[in-house]
């Protein structure tokens, strides 16, 4: 699990735990939680990456990629872009090796990472890089997608998700995604901050709440389960109804427009 530290990997790391899960913690900060072991880790630098991979050895039956930078200026884009879509990949891309059939790969991604499907053509090209550097390399030289860096991480990771899926199933391994409502996190204050209450709160309808860490904690934990089967390349909301409500009309998203403009 990286990101154990808070928020949504310290409630999935915890819960297999609970479920007597081997688990195997990645953070830049320390986990007070008992686990088999701690690795720390910088996804802004692929020799830490691999470094607390090599240390946790053996198979792995399940990645979860929950660790993630929030946007809106907080921190440098290309940081952003870093630890969300080319620090995760190539935590992945380590981690595979180690994977046999059964396995199963899960990463977070977010609502901000809606538009997608608008710009298939450029994140395919992004997809076409190879490793850490080749993906840093192909974001510098086009930081006017990158822009603040979040969103167009966030889309990015919803891509590769669907554009591993077909390879990998060959393989028995399997990967997913999940779109997250507003949950209620240490880095909720930094999105509020950054992006505005108003909007964060719209985002939030027509659940009416943020969500907990520990339930979107819950809808990882199935994708990554035996219950989840042969699901794979799914980006599922985990939202209270977001997605369905967004789709069908029935959200005034006009703030979330209004400020993004």
């Amino acid at each position: 699990v990286s990101g154990c530290f808070s928020g949504m990997g310290e409630a999935t790391a915890r819960t297999l735990i609970d479920l007597g899960a081997e688990v195997h913690g990645l953070d830049f900060k320390p986990s007070a939680l008992p686990l088999a072991s701690f690795n720390s880790i910088d996804l802004r630098d692929p020799a830490t990456i691999e470094a607390g991979v090599a240390a946790i050895g053996g198979k792995v039956d399940a990645l979860f990629n929950c660790a993630g930078l929030p946007g809106g200026g907080a921190f440098p884009p290309l940081d952003t872009f870093k630890v969300n879509f080319a620090g995760t990949r190539h935590m992945t891309d380590t981690v595979l090796p180690l994977m046999g059939e059964g396995g199963a790969i899960v990463s977070i991604a977010s609502t901000g990472g809606l538009g997608w499907s608008r710009r298939i053509p450029v994140h395919m090209e992004l997809m076409q890089t190879t490793g850490f550097d080749g993906a840093m390399a192909w974001a510098e030289a086009h930081m006017d997608q990158v822009a603040e860096g979040y969103a167009f991480s966030k889309e990015a990771v919803i891509v590769w998700t669907q554009y591993m899926c077909a390879q990998l199933i060959k393989r028995g391994i399997r990967i997913n995604c999940s779109l997250p409502s507003p949950t209620q996190t240490p880095m909720m204050d930094t999105f509020q901050a950054t992006s505005g209450k108003d909007v964060i709160d719209a985002a939030a309808e027509p659940l009416g709440r943020y969500s907990t860490a520990q339930e979107q904690a819950n809808g990882i934990l199935l994708l990554n389960s035996a219950l989840a089967g042969i699901v794979t390349g799914v980006v599922l909301p985990v939202d209270g109804g977001f997605m369905g409500s967004l789709a069908t009309g029935q959200i005034d998203i006009s703030k979330m427009m209004s400020r993004a403009k």
